[in-house]
């Protein structure tokens, strides 16, 4: 007895990818602007930093501020995933929420938008009217560009938060810092057992706060290792509007029978995405060794 793919049934799996993508998908889309757009480009305006003028005279010229305006280009690419299915059992599961299908093609399009996010962390923006003009992250917004002898310690967390507080980023600006566990397990191995710092960090390690010296901690294993320095891993302090994460489509899912292949059921999962960096200040670098 085959099983009927109706409208609903498609449906229902594609809500079931979508919960599950919003669960255990992607870990950094909830610590970056996301905003949804239409066409393969889209541009992001930059406002600058200005001043207010003291008034001296009654009823004086209105002073003009000649506000500094930027704009960043994001580009997206589209992300597919695909399986095929024999086992009409295995079908008729594919509404079930717990389906492994639903949970693979989930992770697979978090992975993948994580990793987008995160070379928009260190990747050049294209920046001005036409977004021609490439801006890398500068040697301002990194710990150092050396080779580390040592991995995250409490003064490299304290490094980034100066680098906000000093650049006077908003406090009230969500503070996020991605790193995998190996970093949480170097903070450990830093700090005393006489440290106040120590049941703070155990407790991070151990998950039970997930928030340190003003950041919010995600644990990621997509971070990349430096090009230059190959033994030490790439972790970032950021702010919530540091990086925009451009929606096209979003994760979208499908369900067809392929007579090409021997009528098996195909699941499709796809997306249309791209990021890029808003802002250099509010972005830090932190090279770990491992």
């Amino acid at each position: 007895m085959s099983t009927q793919i109706t409208t609903a049934f498609v449906q229902q799996y594609s809500s079931n990818v979508s919960m599950l993508a919003q669960q255990m998908g992607s870990r950094l889309r909830g610590s970056v602007d996301v905003e949804t757009i239409n066409g393969k480009f889209a541009f992001f305006d930059q406002i600058g930093v200005t001043a207010a003028q003291v008034r001296s005279t009654r009823h004086g010229n209105t002073p003009q501020i000649n506000t500094p305006h930027s704009r960043r280009r994001v580009g997206l690419a589209d992300y597919e995933w695909a399986d095929l299915i024999d086992d009409q059992d295995k079908v008729r599961l594919l509404v079930d929420p717990t389906s492994n299908y639903a949970k693979a093609a989930a992770a697979a399009m978090g992975r993948s938008m994580d990793d987008v996010v995160i070379a928009a962390f260190n990747a050049d923006s294209d920046t001005d009217e036409t977004g021609s003009t490439a801006v890398a992250l500068p040697s301002t917004s990194k710990f150092a560009t050396s080779d580390q002898s040592d991995g995250l310690t409490i003064a490299k967390l304290l490094a980034a938060k100066e680098f906000f507080d000093g650049g006077d980023v908003d406090p009230s600006i969500p503070r996020y810092f991605v790193c995998g566990s190996k970093q949480i397990q170097d903070l450990l191995g830093t700090t005393q057992v006489t440290s106040s710092d120590f049941n703070t960090v155990k407790a991070l390690a151990s998950g039970d706060v997930d928030t340190f010296l003003g950041f919010k901690f995600i644990l990621s294993n997509r971070l990349p290792m430096d090009g230059t320095n190959t033994d030490d891993r790439l972790c970032f302090a950021y702010t919530q509007d540091a990086v925009k994460l451009a929606v096209g489509k979003d994760i979208t899912a499908k369900i067809d029978v392929r007579p090409d292949k021997s009528y098996a059921t195909q699941v499709y999962t796809c997306m249309s995405i791209g990021a890029t960096r808003m802002e250099e200040t509010k972005v830090f670098q932190v090279p770990c060794d491992e």
